[in-house]
């Protein structure tokens, strides 16, 4: 997957972690509102496919991206 965005590296706890909380965690959103709208309006991708469920599961090494900047899962 090619992407422009600068990826950080953000680090979670346990096995999984849903869209909407990394994308909080991760500082690309400020709350769980703009998180759903967001994702409600096709501008997150997850590994470079446009992914609509805020609930989805991510995992180790999963890449979100969002208005130009992006963060990998990681442990």
């Amino acid at each position: 997957m090619a992407t422009s965005a600068p990826i950080d590296d953000v680090p979670t706890h346990g096995e999984g972690i849903r869209l909407g909380q990394f994308l909080q965690l991760a500082g690309l959103v400020d709350s769980g509102g703009e998180a759903k709208d967001a994702i409600r309006a096709g501008e997150v991708r997850v590994n470079g496919e446009v992914d609509l469920r805020r609930g989805r599961q991510l995992q180790a090494g999963d890449i979100v991206t969002l208005r130009g900047r992006g963060a990998r899962v990681s442990r």
